[in-house]
């Protein structure tokens, strides 16, 4: 498996540098995947671990299948292409809700929530698990931007600090369609990124006079999204690294921590891309509360933190 980068590559629309000292390819821990010591050696060194084939192919493929089945329905695939090549149809923009592509599903609860993920996460943390109940499920339009530069802490840090997202392809996820990227060695930079990495998007400020909107719902977010940044090549170029990828196979994950910066690709061709987020932590530490239940409360006003800004 390697990266096809015969064409530029960009993200958030900013073209990426693809010189071997500014791109590359993800490391592959599969040779460790049965071992929980070297894991958590190789989580250390690397910030992630690529680990190809991990998932049931089959099960993703199901999983796959239904999701399709709600995009034919939506009206969302072009007809003149068969459904499970995903092709966009001219002028869609997007799915308004693509939590309700995780409903139902039972096929992507297995392979999410059973079987070879939870069995990684044991071996990973040395001991019971448990996942966030809340998962995200990315629908990516032809055409549609990358996902912006940012660590997963700032959304979910009410909890353990030792938690980890699993970025799971469903089918194929070549670099053209929209990858996912981990900036080497950012995992290391909690000096550089502390103000940052201290922060909640779900956080606002009593004393600012949109302060009584957001503590009532009519004002969802502040300023902040949670992006660390929103140019790729400039926040490789003062962090360090390199932007980490590749062709992604239906059957890879990708795992990482809180406080690894990733990003995604943008998607250059003519179809959804499909992947889903989900987060595991041990049992026995606190949790987020914003995503367990069963109707998790999120980013909703429910979620909110009023303090003394």
């Amino acid at each position: 498996m390697s990266v096809n980068t015969t064409a530029p590559l960009t993200s958030l629309g900013k073209e990426l540098e693809l010189s071997p000292e500014a791109f590359g390819e993800l490391r592959r821990s599969d040779d460790v995947a049965g071992d929980g010591a070297a894991l958590q050696a190789r989580m250390s060194e690397d910030g992630y671990l690529f680990l190809p084939g991990l998932l049931d192919v089959e099960g993703i493929r199901a999983a796959r299948q239904h999701v399709v089945g709600r995009l034919a329905e939506g009206g969302l695939l072009d007809e003149q292409f068969p459904h499970d090549a995903t092709v966009t149809k001219p002028g869609t923009t997007g799915l308004r809700a693509p939590e309700k592509l995780v409903m139902q599903n039972a096929a992507l609860r297995e392979v999410l929530y059973a079987g070879p993920m939870m069995a990684l996460y044991e071996r990973l943390l040395g001991g019971a698990v448990r996942h966030y109940d809340f998962t995200w499920f990315r629908c990516v339009r032809g055409g549609g931007s990358g996902t912006y530069p940012h660590c997963d802490i700032v959304y979910m840090g009410r909890g353990t600090f030792n938690l980890y997202t699993s970025w799971t392809p469903i089918g194929d996820i070549p670099v053209g369609l929209g990858g996912l990227m981990i900036l080497e060695g950012s995992h290391r930079q909690g000096a550089k990124l502390r103000h940052y990495l201290e922060r909640d998007v779900d956080e606002y400020c009593t004393n600012h006079p949109d302060g009584d909107d957001i503590a009532a719902g009519r004002k969802q977010w502040q300023d902040w999204d949670g992006r660390l940044s929103s140019d790729p090549v400039k926040l490789r170029e003062k962090l360090g690294g390199r932007w980490l990828t590749t062709d992604f196979q239906m059957g890879d994950v990708l795992v990482f921590g809180m406080a690894t910066v990733h990003a995604s690709l943008d998607n250059q061709t003519n179809r959804f891309r499909l992947s889903s987020d989900s987060r595991y932590q041990l049992a026995s530490e606190p949790v987020d509360d914003r995503w367990v239940g069963e109707k998790p409360v999120g980013h909703g006003p429910a979620g909110k933190r009023g303090k003394i800004c």
